[in-house]
């Protein structure tokens, strides 16, 4: 199957978040959507540790070691970006003011819930950090994740079995293999990447996928 790296995913986001948007990035692949903005349009990008204005990851040898992301990773600040305490910015969070977050995860279900914090895995420790204040203080949440686990089993299920982050929270989401839109009867596909068919995504997708609505 065709499937994009997480560069590709990524970029792939980035073409979906309207000009104008205040959007948090995630830690993990989310963060990568920095690196992708088009030049024709204006993204105010926020990181939970109290960033607004968050650009591109550092060049190598570039690195200011006082300005890193959520992540713990080195970025860059855009012209008229800010900085702020971290209970202004959960502030921001849960006050409804960021048009959208992207969050990665490790299942999503049909009906949008979200499970990205626990795997109830001893070998993986839960680590929720700020995903429930953004699963529901977003205006709109994307996911973006591989679209099944290195296993190759699959993440997006009729229900999720690990601990919920958010109830029916999630808009859209983005892996490897395609785009998808959590309606009220399902997943929708959005498109499909590469030559990739509906047949074989829904192979490895528990829950059932609905084709592209016709325009």
């Amino acid at each position: 199957m065709y499937r994009l790296d997480s560069a590709d995913i990524a970029r792939r986001v980035a073409q979906d978040i309207p000009d104008g948007s205040y959007v948090n990035l995630g830690i993990g692949m989310p963060t990568k959507v920095a690196n992708f903005v088009s030049g024709d349009k204006q993204v105010i990008y926020h990181s939970e540790n109290g960033i607004l204005g968050v650009g591109p990851a550092a060049a190598p040898g570039e690195e200011n070691i006082n300005l890193i992301n959520a992540g713990k990773q080195y970025v860059t600040l855009l012209a008229g970006g800010c900085y702020f305490d971290n209970a202004e910015s959960f502030a921001m969070m849960r006050g409804g003011h960021l048009d959208i977050a992207v969050l990665g995860a490790f299942q999503v279900a049909e009906n949008g819930d979200l499970a990205n914090w626990a795997t109830n895995e001893d070998k993986f420790p839960p680590a929720v950090g700020g995903a429930m204040d953004l699963a529901i203080g977003a205006k709109k949440l994307f996911v973006i994740m591989r679209h099944t686990t290195a296993a190759n089993m699959p993440k997006l299920l009729r229900r999720c079995t690990y601990p919920l982050t958010g109830q029916a929270v999630v808009s859209r989401v983005f892996t490897d293999l395609a785009v998808l839109d959590v309606t009220p009867a399902g997943f929708r596909v959005v498109e499909l990447f590469g030559s990739n068919t509906l047949e074989e995504v829904q192979a490895v997708t528990e829950a059932r996928l609905l084709p592209a609505a016709e325009a």
